[in-house]
């Protein structure tokens, strides 16, 4: 299988813990988790970008990564759903983990600005949407030229 991290170990709460320390490294001022359920899905938080305080969402997704591991399993036992389920969300929080940690060391050594990598998800929390979901809602318009 070629996907990062697909049998990582580490666990959730390690990974967010990763992502945290990260950004609050790259300045976020306001950390916040997003939940479904018990299940933490995301984090928010908030960074200044020339003086404007900017809210970011990233999710992880763990489902879409369930559904590319589930169909590699070849002959599954009762506990193999509830398996694949857990290590679907260590996977996609270790790939968060791991992307925010790329991209705040591009920033940090000046390959790249916060608002470059960061831009997609900046988020609105009046339609609770960030700007890469605005954007896919109107068909990329804005894009246009």
């Amino acid at each position: 299988m070629q996907i990062k991290n697909y049998t990582s170990s580490v666990s959730v709460i390690n990974s967010i813990n990763l992502i945290e320390n990260r950004l609050v490294s790259a300045g976020a001022t306001h950390i916040g988790k997003v939940y479904d359920k018990e299940r933490v899905k995301g984090i928010t938080f908030q960074i200044p970008v020339n003086g404007i305080p900017i809210l970011f969402k990233l999710p992880t997704k763990s489902e879409a990564v369930f559904k590319v591991l589930w169909k590699e399993v070849r002959k599954p036992r009762p506990e193999t759903k509830k398996n694949i389920e857990l290590q679907s969300e260590r996977t996609a929080w270790k790939i968060l983990a791991d992307w925010v940690d790329i991209q705040i060391t591009m920033i940090t050594l000046e390959q790249a600005e916060f608002i470059e990598v960061f831009l997609p998800y900046a988020f609105d929390g009046v339609t609770n949407k960030t700007f890469f979901e605005k954007m896919k809602e109107s068909q990329y318009k804005l894009l246009e030229g």
